[in-house]
């Protein structure tokens, strides 16, 4: 038979789910929701809802909280969240018939919403300064190697000749995708949900388009009920980081391989290197291992972020509020700390050309081009070329030939021999056709792996950068406007004589 358990709140109650709740909005939604009140103290009285005197006692209120700092915002047994400490307080400074008609027109639920909009919008715009800075580096770094020849796989096998600068535009494409994914995630996201109300909105006579001016939202979210309901700017930002997360880790999973003996395409610096505690010749490259265990954390958050928001109704609801901060915020903080020291990473990476160079031909990876070549001096059809190139690699590995070894005698004997066929070429177009730095200045079309062409997918990247800093820069602009234009509008009310 259950037994009641006495007044709220219930003891694991407290301990699992009031205490962690409120110490994650101590840390995230104290300066938005200062602001957020703030702003609706003043809208109210702009729109005739509250009295000046009721609008300075508030204000002047709002001011004493937040000159005392947070410190004064601590948890008390009982108290549901954050927002009935302050409130408390507000009504025990301007009194119970001036402090409590912050609350007018308002609930929890559009004001937690506009709450973690705020808070979220600080670190989407973060991580993307991260990820901007990390694309910057990276293009320099691939400025740097744009003849850096080296081995392309595909199917983890040695395939065609290519270079470092190549690979990395490949990656940084992906990079810039991502960007645009997080701003996306910011425009979905930087919509105000206040005035919404509980669910329905308010009877009230109030400007919901002043309150997002004032706090820096680019629009209204017009729909009251999905100002509560909605989740889709969690679950965008989720997808940004998951996204993100994917190309980070193909990257990862590659500099791990450049970094094995085996390999020897890299050389981690020495100070994210760690040694064996028992093999003396050891040079662990931790880091990169640690980043690829970030890059799965930061996945699995963002997963969580989505698994949560899954089969909720639409509404306000729990499950997308105070529980999904540490998956929400906890995504972001993590990306950013991937992106700063992958950044410290590359930015003392060494990088072994001339080995790279020497294993860019291994394997026969030059032959597809010996192909190409037989059909331009030969005029043969690619399908012979390519049975005859075939041929030749096939007999060279038997004979443990390398690629410096083949002839254009030996390759007119396999024609012959083979197919048949009569193939004459100078001994001058079979080495050029086997040279790794031909082959890849061949490679001249737009996105090719040929310097030039390189070069010029990279200057592009870099525009888009630009485009990209100077959208942060903008973005960062309106907030600190808001803010400004929210302080010129305290300062007004509060210097107003009462008429």
């Amino acid at each position: 038979m259950s037994k009641p358990s006495g007044s709220f709140p219930h003891p694991l109650y407290e301990e699992f789910v009031l205490k962690p709740a409120y110490q994650d909005a101590r840390k995230y939604y104290y300066e938005p929701m200062m602001a957020a009140n703030f702003a609706h103290a003043v809208m109210l009285y702009r729109c005739g809802v509250i009295s000046l005197e009721n609008a300075q006692a508030l204000l002047a209120a709002l001011q004493q909280v937040e000159d005392s700092g947070i410190d004064h915002v601590v948890y008390h047994s009982g108290l549901e969240d954050m927002f009935f400490a302050i409130e408390g307080r507000l009504i025990k400074i301007a009194g119970s018939a001036f402090g409590g008609n912050l609350q007018l027109a308002r609930s929890r639920n559009d004001l937690g919403y506009a709450l973690t909009r705020l808070a979220l919008r600080s670190l989407i715009l973060e991580t993307f300064e991260e990820l901007q800075a990390f694309r910057d580096l990276m293009r320099r770094f691939a400025f740097d190697h744009l003849e850096t020849l080296m081995p392309g796989y595909t199917h983890t096998q040695p395939a065609q000749p290519t270079t470092m600068a190549h690979y990395l535009a490949g990656l940084l494409s992906m990079l810039e995708r991502d960007g645009a994914r997080l701003r996306f995630a910011h425009e979905t996201n930087n919509q105000s949900p206040l005035g919404a109300a509980a669910l329905t909105g308010t009877g009230f006579p109030i400007d919901r388009s002043l309150s997002a001016k004032l706090l820096g939202f680019d629009s209204v979210q017009l729909s009251t009920y999905a100002s509560i309901g909605a989740a889709d700017n969690l679950t965008d930002v989720a997808n940004a980081l998951s996204s993100l997360g994917v190309n980070l880790s193909r990257f990862t999973h590659d500099m791990l391989f450049w970094a094995t003996a085996e390999s020897g395409a890299i050389r981690i610096d020495d100070s994210f290197i760690q040694i064996s505690s028992i093999m003396p010749q050891k040079r662990n490259p931790v880091a990169l291992e640690h980043l690829r265990a970030r890059i799965s954390r930061m996945m699995a958050l963002a997963s969580g972020i989505v698994t949560q928001c899954h089969n909720i109704p639409f509404g306000d609801t729990q499950d997308i509020e105070d529980p999904i901060l540490p998956l929400l915020f906890g995504s972001l903080e993590t990306a950013s700390e991937i992106l700063q020291l992958y950044g410290a990473v590359i930015a003392t990476l060494q990088v072994n050309v001339d080995h790279l160079r020497a294993r860019a031909s291994a394997g026969f990876t030059t032959v597809t081009e010996l192909a190409d070549t037989l059909v331009r001096q030969c005029q043969l059809p690619f399908r012979e070329a390519h049975g005859i190139v075939s041929a030749l690699v096939s007999h060279s590995m038997a004979k443990d030939l390398a690629p410096h070894d083949l002839t254009a005698g030996l390759l007119s004997e396999i024609a012959k021999d083979e197919f048949d066929l009569d193939v004459e070429l100078s001994e001058a177009m079979l080495k050029e056709a086997l040279d790794p730095s031909a082959f890849v200045e061949a490679r001249s079309l737009p996105g090719g792996a040929a310097p030039k062409a390189t070069a010029q997918v990279l200057e592009e990247q870099g525009l888009g950068i630009k485009q990209d800093a100077q959208w942060l820069a903008a973005a960062r602009e309106k907030i600190a406007d808001a803010e400004s234009f929210l302080r010129s509008e305290i300062n007004d009310v509060l210097a107003t004589s009462a008429g």
